[in-house]
């Protein structure tokens, strides 16, 4: 099969950075699916792996974690799924990745794709769908519900991947009041569109722009990049006895300035369930199944910013630098081999 991998971590811009190569195809046991993967979409997270984690030598490491499929075989202990099923999913941190033409996932772990979406559309949706979904409603406890409960919730960094599914999912599916941020007029217009109540800009202060919206003091904040920049503000406006939300590994500075307001500290990996095998590791089926159904009734869209085409090494590349330079809005997808 076809893929694109690396043996060394090196800068982005060198030729080996990532390559493309054949490895042999994958066989599905146990709960497997061998899956051909149609489209990917790329996330922070493969730059962070690919500028951090070197595989055994002589051995290739294939990175992505965001596919959408058809299965083509399945494992002898499988239950829900069956060949040529369409199907989406984010995968496994502690197994290959999903930029190769097959690729083995627990079932646990896979959704049947929204009927409405073609192969790249969905592909930009399961990574940052079960994020958002376990932060807002696993870590911070915010209950479902169109009914407004008078509470907030600030995103910080709320056009990028997670962001853009985040202010969607605490939109239409809960009564807070939402607070988007970002730093230019086209990112602070999609968060809009997507539905955020109020957008203020995070290089600015966050005080004296929530003021002007009428709420000085956010009960929830989910931080999604760059923690460590803003944590003292965090600190300042969250409300007391808040909730506080992050994905990022920032060195925050201090948390004890959460302590005087009570404030709980919430982290959000998407990995946990599948990397130790939780006994409730089909939530992230079910969470799944249940964002495709909102996808098919048109309460949640996708969240695809570009699209760079073929799935290989050369735009694999592209996406990590755009993805570098923090300038991503939405999420960035390729398709095909």
């Amino acid at each position: 099969m076809k893929a694109v991998a690396y043996q060394k971590v090196l800068p982005i811009d060198h030729a080996e950075a990532l390559q493309d190569i054949t490895l042999p195809d994958p066989i599905a046991k146990g709960r497997d699916l061998l899956v051909e993967v149609k489209a990917v979409s790329a996330n922070p997270l493969d730059v962070k792996v690919r500028a951090n984690t070197a595989p055994a030598p002589g051995e290739w490491k294939v990175l992505g974690w965001d596919a959408a499929g058809v299965v083509r075989a399945v494992g002898p202990e499988v239950t829900q799924f069956k060949t040529g099923d369409r199907v989406w999913y984010a995968g496994s941190i502690t197994r290959a990745g999903s930029n190769s033409e097959l690729q083995l996932v627990d079932e646990r772990i896979v959704g049947k794709m929204p009927a409405s979406l073609d192969f790249a559309a969905a592909a930009a949706l399961p990574l940052t769908s079960l994020t958002a979904w376990e932060m807002l409603f696993d870590r911070l406890g915010i209950q479902q519900g169109a009914a407004s409960t008078g509470k907030s919730l600030l995103i910080i960094g709320a056009a990028g991947g997670v962001g853009s599914i985040m202010v969607q999912l605490a939109r239409r599916l809960t009564g807070v009041t939402v607070i988007g941020t970002a730093s230019r007029p086209e990112t602070a217009a999609w968060v809009r569109q997507l539905g955020a109540h109020h957008v203020i800009d995070h290089t600015r202060p966050f005080a004296s722009q929530l003021a002007e919206t009428g709420i000085a003091n956010p009960n929830y904040i989910v931080s999604l990049t760059h923690t460590d920049q803003h944590f003292d503000q965090i600190a300042e406006v969250i409300a007391p006895q808040g909730k506080f939300g992050l994905i990022d590994d920032s060195e925050v500075s201090d948390i004890r300035k959460l302590k005087r307001k009570s404030v709980s500290l919430h982290w959000e990996m998407m990995f946990t369930r599948s990397m130790f095998e939780t006994e409730d590791m089909a939530e992230q089926h079910r969470i799944l199944t249940e964002v495709a159904a909102l996808v098919d009734n048109g309460v949640v869209r996708t969240t695809v910013g570009e699209n760079y085409g073929r799935i290989n090494s050369e735009n694999v590349k592209r996406a990590h630098v755009l993805l570098q330079s923090g300038k991503a809005r939405g999420k960035i997808v390729l398709e095909g081999f």
